[in-house]
């Protein structure tokens, strides 16, 4: 009985030794909590003839540590017809699973898309068909490729973006510029432009700057007065339209450009108390200088006893007296003075007080 009992002892050590060694220790191993955390603020927008798709980088892992830096991108997307559930997105061995990746960027060298701070934005223009509509997701992968989840789902709807506004036109004045044009009549497939149009102007300096929205929101007018631009600066200008729905806006290609040049068109105030001082053989005149700071010069005018006033001279605006010695004895004379500004373009006075003079 003894030997019996022994027996069975051995074989249940034997037993425990054996699930020592296959079995588990400890507790059990937590999932992978360093890779990156999902990317973040999907966004989509028509553009012409592509779908626009920006997204912000996780600045941290799973576990909350900081990611220093990501070292690629993968872009995923999924074409379905319009309405019904959007399909899932879960990843399985690096890839997420019934949707085509269509993107890889990697953040040093991330043309063709652009990387400004922590938003990274990217064109798709891949075989896009109008009416339906592109479910995408991102992940993110750090420089060990560990990579994060599906980011959120981004749908897209192809709309059909407005064709170019038409007739734009500009009206230079005094530091400012007056756009004008008119709306669309179709969109690029054709149907007819209804709904809710707005519009994006667009600016660029010179005959070669490029041109860039100076209008943060898209306008529903389609008239807009530029005031910040200087005098005699040449400025292009050109405008979209937008189509705005409410799960996406699609943005038209830019109009014709049309140049501008804003130009100083107010005359200074004119000068005042005009005086003259005859003498023999010359008539000596002064006067208060206009107010205005951009001042460039005065105009001396002189008239007989009749007849028109004639410019005489010009003097620059540092100085409000003139002598007049082209004079004759036993004439009279008339005289008046105008400011004159700085302006490309210079603009003119009215004129001063009008002070008349005998010659002895």
């Amino acid at each position: 009985m003894r030997s019996a009992t022994r027996r069975r002892l051995l074989v249940l050590g034997l037993a425990v030794v054996a699930l020592a060694a296959c079995g588990k220790k400890g507790p059990p191993v937590a999932p992978e909590i360093r890779v990156p955390a999902v990317p973040g603020a999907l966004h989509g927008a028509v553009e012409e003839r592509s779908i626009v798709v920006s997204w912000t980088a996780p600045g941290t892992r799973l576990d909350g540590t900081r990611l220093r830096r990501i070292g690629t991108y993968r872009v995923y997307r999924r074409e379905e017809a319009d309405g019904g559930p959007v399909k899932s997105a879960m990843l399985s061995s690096g890839r997420v699973v019934g949707y085509d990746e269509v993107a890889t960027i990697r953040p040093e060298a991330p043309a063709p898309a652009i990387v400004q701070g922590s938003t990274v934005t990217w064109v798709d223009g891949r075989a896009l068909s109008m009416g339906r509509r592109y479910v995408y997701v991102v992940t993110a992968e750090d420089d060990l490729g560990r990579t994060s989840g599906p980011s959120e789902r981004l749908i897209v709807p192809f709309l059909a973006a407005p064709r170019a506004p038409q007739a734009l036109r500009a009206v230079p004045g005094d530091r400012r510029i007056g756009l004008s044009w008119r709306a669309p009549a179709e969109l690029v497939d054709g149907s007819p432009a209804g709904g809710d149009l707005r519009y994006l102007v667009l600016r660029g300096s010179g005959a070669t700057g490029a041109l860039a929205p100076i209008t943060p929101q898209p306008l529903a007018d389609t008239t807009f007065t530029d005031t910040g631009v200087d005098n005699d600066t040449d400025y292009r200008y050109a405008v979209r339209a937008v189509r705005v729905e409410a799960a996406v806006t699609a943005t038209g290609e830019a109009s014709a450009a049309v140049t501008a040049t804003a130009a100083d068109t107010t005359p200074p105030s004119a000068p005042t108390n005009l005086v003259a001082l005859p003498s023999a053989g010359a008539v000596r005149l002064g006067w208060n200088p206009s107010p205005e700071a951009d001042v460039a010069a005065y105009a001396v005018y002189r008239a007989g006893e009749s007849g028109e006033f004639l410019r005489i001279a010009t003097t620059l605006a540092t100085g409000t007296v003139y002598t007049d010695r082209d004079v004759r004895a036993g004439a009279s004379y008339r005289y008046a003075v105008t400011a004159i500004d700085n302006a490309r373009r210079s603009n003119e006075s009215a004129r001063s007080n009008v002070v008349s003079v005998r010659i002895q």
